[in-house]
């Protein structure tokens, strides 16, 4: 029986792939996005891994902030091997111009780097750069830096109190991806300049860390947990050569998933295309089919023949997406290899290839079992008469198919970074598919009364629609669900964009200023009113403070007890403010109260904080409770008298920790401050207080969305072309209802030209046929995309909801349009075909 079944297949294949062009290609397309992906992904991993000493800057990390390491500490790390110190600060750096810019400055040792070269242009290397030279200390900066303020190589700055000279342009460091986002272009000088500026004194933002070389045999994750529990007080954030970037490694976890997941959206949509596919290659051998069951050929024969078929060209098609997906990220790395921010070794990994095919046969399983139920269970005359419709059997077939797609969807959850997410996202493919199956059944019922209302070719194309091959039965759910991904990713996309460029420059300060000493703070607000007005909408300065919560309700503080959304809060220090009372109302930022009492402005008794209700859910806290805050070297207890829900976006005091004014009573707090202003004003003030306030720490927070915008603006639209994979997967299954039913097509429109339809008629009724599942399938993919973008944005992202109703039109147009070109070459097509010939054929 196996032996005839493969011979029989072979000898219907040699006719060729022509009825299986569809299915090859919807295969090969979602395949092919999920490979590109994993491959991309993996390719950037094993890039992070080659050299992961050289980003983090040797085998072991380990920082401090607001502190310098003891003698201790530093004796512990020198023993453990090759040691290298860095200090960090941010000031403020001024060209003899006048122009000023927040930077991020560096100090490395001698020794620094360990692993890996500094590239620097305009010195022959790092130590030269950084030399004196005629009693200024040199300086590697970053291009940004000399544009901001209008410099060239050899002109001399200032960088708070210290005057340095641009002698190199900072091109790279080997360790800048490890270290993450920076406030300002980064200046690289000498550590023991940096030291003696003062700007690493106690109280300011300042930081500093050790690398170290260990030798061979060490293993750095057990030599990093050894560190931490010598020093359990210590605060240390460790790290080590095995997660060197974990920031990095996150992102390419999450945008693996994410694009594979298009991919995965690809194959579901395109499963209509891989079912109608073979429907339609099944309904060109009914014949066939017929004469074996009438010789005596029972089921399991004919559903091994074309099983055979099947399989083998869901074979090559799997094949065809593989090839596609393991050269897709070789040209990547060719084009755009040397501007990529993730180092990253382009080759062809297998395991992602192997993810990728098992994804692409589950689905070829999943969505061609069913058509061939049917044909093996039918019997000869139904065969005869042409049709292969009918109830869907209980057989062998069906239940391979629910298990391969159940196969499927396993395989996506098991395989995500994040698999409660990765089953929601699932779920949500699966009812949307099944919302459009269901909406394009009612659609064709709802044509089929409404063609009673209308006559000529709207009454024709409304009869099409209602009919059992109708494309709003065959495409409507792929094109729908296309539609929805993409809606989806636009409004998630134009509400954040919005949130950066309108939003948030509405809502946020405009500047922010840090280092503002306490005892010259009421000098600072009077040289703050000299450019801008000061009112509660305007202008709000508050005490600062760095400190860490080290126990909860009398003792110390239990991460693992701590939800993993909020560890982060008590894992470091964090700043504090203090305030003699609730803020007003409209200088609280959108805050709101969500438990408790505020304190008098004269309350003068034990310390009590506000703390940030989210905070206090993920450590069990509440009202009353007590809270052990170690500011300043020294252990303060003070009670949770209010929980506040805080709007990190707005005008107010946005920290997690308040305390009473009296709470750090005799402490000499710098403080900070924001303001509200425009950009003339904001260039004032900058210069302004280059001359009586050099110490003071300008952000320009327009600065910073602007460039966010910028980013968010470019990764979207990586994102949004890779979404439109989807909406190809359904114009692929449009395609193939339309190639599926050319033959009935050519059969009606030979039989409306015979009865006297002209050519502008039958264009007429399929552009209205097509066209309106078109509409259909686009109104509820965008509803689809409105339901799916609104939890991520204001739930995940905690953004306000807004919708870019030009993107919407486009997309419904764009499905309109599509669909009712479709519909015209349908027409086309079988008007092209001569009556006679057609109808003698049948």
């Amino acid at each position: 029986m196996a032996a005839l079944s493969f011979r029989l297949a072979a000898r219907e294949l040699r006719s060729g792939v022509r009825g299986f062009r569809i299915f090859l290609a919807c295969l090969a397309l979602g395949v092919a996005a999920i490979a590109a992906a994993g491959s991309t992904a993996e390719a950037f991993r094993h890039g992070l891994a080659s050299q992961a000493r050289e980003i983090l800057g040797g085998d072991l990390y380990a920082s401090v902030e607001n502190r310098d390491f003891t003698s201790a500490e530093r004796a512990a790390f020198d023993r453990l091997g090759i040691t290298t110190y860095t200090a960090a600060a941010r000031a403020m750096a001024e060209a003899p111009s006048g122009d000023r810019r927040l930077v991020s400055l560096r100090g490395v040792d001698h020794r620094f780097p360990l692993a890996g070269t500094v590239k620097v242009d305009g010195a022959p290397d790092l130590k030269t750069a950084l030399a004196d030279r005629d009693g200024v200390s040199g300086a590697a900066v970053e291009p940004a830096l000399l544009d901001r303020l209008h410099l060239k190589l050899g002109d001399r700055f200032t960088v708070g109190p210290i005057t340095l000279r641009a002698s190199a342009v900072l091109v790279s460091e080997p360790d800048g991806l490890s270290r993450g986002f920076a406030l300002g272009p980064r200046v690289l000088v000498r550590r023991e300049v940096l030291e003696r500026s003062g700007l690493l004194a106690p109280g300011g933002l300042s930081g500093r860390a050790v690398r170290v070389a260990l030798p061979a045999s060490q293993d750095p994750r057990a030599v990093g947990k050894a560190v931490q529990a010598r020093f359990p007080d210590a605060g240390f954030e460790v790290r080590d050569r095995l997660d060197a970037a974990p920031g990095a490694r996150r992102l390419i976890d999450q945008l693996e998933y994410f694009l594979g997941f298009i991919g995965l959206a690809s194959l579901v949509a395109g499963g209509l295309g891989v079912a109608g596919a073979v429907s339609a290659y099944l309904a060109t051998r009914e014949p066939s089919i017929a004469v074996l069951k009438a010789l005596g050929a029972d089921g399991a024969l004919i559903r091994n023949l074309y099983l055979i078929q099947i399989g083998l060209l869901a074979v090559l098609g799997v094949a065809i997406g593989l090839a596609i997906g393991a050269v897709a990220p070789l040209v990547l790395g060719q084009l755009a290899g040397p501007s990529l921010p993730i180092p990253a070794l382009f080759a062809v990994y297998p395991l992602p290839l192997a993810k990728a095919g098992l994804f692409g046969l589950l689905a070829a399983a999943a969505f061609s079992l069913v058509p061939l139920a049917r044909a093996r269970r039918a019997p000869p005359s139904a065969l005869f008469r042409r049709s292969l419709g009918g109830r869907l059997p209980l057989s062998l077939e069906t239940l391979g198919a629910v298990l391969a797609g159940a196969g499927l969807a396993a395989l996506a959850v098991a395989t995500a970074p994040t698999p409660i997410a990765a089953a929601i996202m699932i779920a949500g493919v699966a009812v949307s598919f099944a919302v459009l199956w269901a909406l394009g059944r009612a659609a064709a019922w709802g044509a089929g009364k409404m063609r009673r209302l209308v006559s000529g070719p709207a009454k024709l194309g409304l009869a099409n629609l209602a009919g059992p091959r109708s494309a709003a039965r065959t495409a409507s759910p792929a094109i729908g669900l296309g539609v929805a991904l993409l809606a989806c990713v636009v409004l998630i996309q134009s509400a954040l964009l919005t949130q950066i460029t309108t939003t948030a420059p509405r809502t946020a300060p405009a500047m922010v200023f840090t280092e503002i000493p306490g005892g010259q703070a009421a000098a600072f607000d009077a040289e703050v009113a000299q450019v801008m007005p000061l009112t509660l909408e305007t202008y709000l300065r508050l005490p600062f403070v760095t400190g860490r919560i080290s126990g909860l309700k009398g003792r110390p503080v239990d991460k693992d007890r701590i939800k993993p959304g909020q560890r982060w809060a008590f894992d470091n220090d964090i700043g504090m403010t203090l305030l003699s009372g609730a803020p007003p109302s409209n200088q609280d930022g959108g805050g709101e109260t969500t438990a408790g009492r505020w304190w008098r402005p004269d309350y003068a008794g034990p310390p009590l904080l506000a703390l940030n209700a989210e905070l206090a859910e993920g450590a069990g806290l509440k009202v009353g409770d007590s809270v052990t805050l170690t500011i300043l070297g020294r252990d303060i207890e003070a009670r949770v008298a209010v929980l506040r829900r805080i709007e990190f976006g707005g005008f107010g005091p946005n920290f997690n920790v308040v305390l009473n004014a009296r709470a750090l009573e005799g402490a000499d707090l710098r403080n900070v401050a924001i303001a509200r202003l425009g950009k003339p004003q904001e260039a004032a003030l900058t210069r302004r207080l280059g001359d009586s306030f050099p110490g003071v720490n300008v952000i320009s927070v327009r600065e910073q969305l602007d460039a966010a915008a910028a980013l968010f603006d470019r990764l979207a639209l990586a994102v949004r072309g890779a979404a439109a994979v989807a909406g190809l997967a359904g114009l692929l299954v449009l395609a193939g209802a339309i190639a599926a039913g050319a033959r009935a097509r050519a059969r009606e429109a030979a039989t409306l030209k015979v009865l006297g339809a002209t050519r502008g008629q039958i264009l007429a009724a399929y552009a209205i046929e097509y066209g309106a599942v078109g509409l259909i399938a686009g109104a509820a993919g965008v509803a689809l995309g409105f339901a799916a973008a609104w939890p991520v944005v204001v739930k995940v992202f905690e953004a306000r909801w807004s919708v870019d109703w030009g993107g919407v039109m486009i997309l419904l147009v764009g499905a309109a349009g599509l669909s009712t070109a479709g519909g015209l070459l349908a027409a086309a097509l079988a008007l092209a075909q001569r009556p006679a010939p057609v109808l003698r054929a049948e």
